[in-house]
């Protein structure tokens, strides 16, 4: 059977992140090790901390990262990157240049035999009206564009900046599993699962570390982050499980 990879909440250039450059080494590491035996690797949001692509401007950095996805890529691995609520603002670049597959939305996936839901995770089953007009403001195309007619170097800091507060603000919370009737994810994959069933579930958003049977046949995971827990999933022969880096 192929052997498939999945991590989340990487979150490269974060300023909670003192030695930038070893997390992403560190990041770089972890791509270098799945493409040994990997079919497929799914990168499942917020990978970057902030990004966005003007007409003619990339973020700068990244050039590791970009150099070995360009290399797994061009060894005929697909790459499947799913946008996350810090890395949503993409529009050519990731596709056109390194050539990832990138999804705007949940996707299913059959894999091995098995029905595979993916998702970031932010949205999904929120009750909070703030928030749902925040992310609308965040997707919206005409907000986009006016964000685009900034200043490039005024933009640039203003998005790292406003991502680089949010990061910190919720690195300082105590972030743990809520229980099964609280936590969103858990609520939205039980809720689907009765109307569409899945094998699995992967998820990430959370930042948490959280492998649970939500049915006889069903399985769901939230996939922690690449900045404590340095965690990831691995599907294959054995099934659906989480390791560490």
């Amino acid at each position: 059977m192929a052997k498939y990879y999945f991590i989340s909440d990487v979150h490269l250039g974060t300023g909670v992140v003192k030695d930038k450059k070893n997390h992403e080494k560190k990041f770089v590491d972890w791509l270098s090790m799945a493409q040994k035996d990997a079919d497929k690797i799914f990168l499942v949001g917020d990978i970057f901390d902030f990004w966005f692509e003007y007409k003619r401007v990339v973020p700068q950095g990244f050039a590791r990262v970009f150099g070995k996805l360009c290399e797994i890529i061009d060894s005929g691995i697909e790459v499947h990157f799913f946008i996350g609520n810090h890395d949503l603002w993409t529009f050519g670049y990731l596709e056109n240049e390194i050539g990832l597959k990138v999804h705007r939305g949940p996707q299913v996936f059959e894999l091995n035999g098995k029905k595979v839901f993916i998702a970031h995770g932010d949205g999904l089953n929120e009750k909070s009206k703030f928030f749902a007009f925040v992310r609308g403001l965040f997707h919206n195309r005409f907000l986009q564009r006016c964000f685009g007619a900034l200043p490039t170097n005024f933009g640039m800091w203003l998005g790292q900046s406003l991502s680089n507060r949010n990061r910190r603000k919720h690195d300082q919370e105590n972030v743990q599993f809520l229980g099964e009737e609280n936590e969103n994810l858990v609520l939205f994959a039980k809720k689907m699962n009765e109307e569409q069933p899945n094998d699995y579930y992967i998820l990430g958003h959370r930042h948490i570390l959280l492998n649970l049977q939500i049915a006889k046949n069903s399985q769901m995971v939230i996939l922690g982050d690449f900045i404590r827990e340095f965690s990831y999933a691995v599907l294959d022969e054995n099934g659906l499980r989480l390791e560490n880096f």
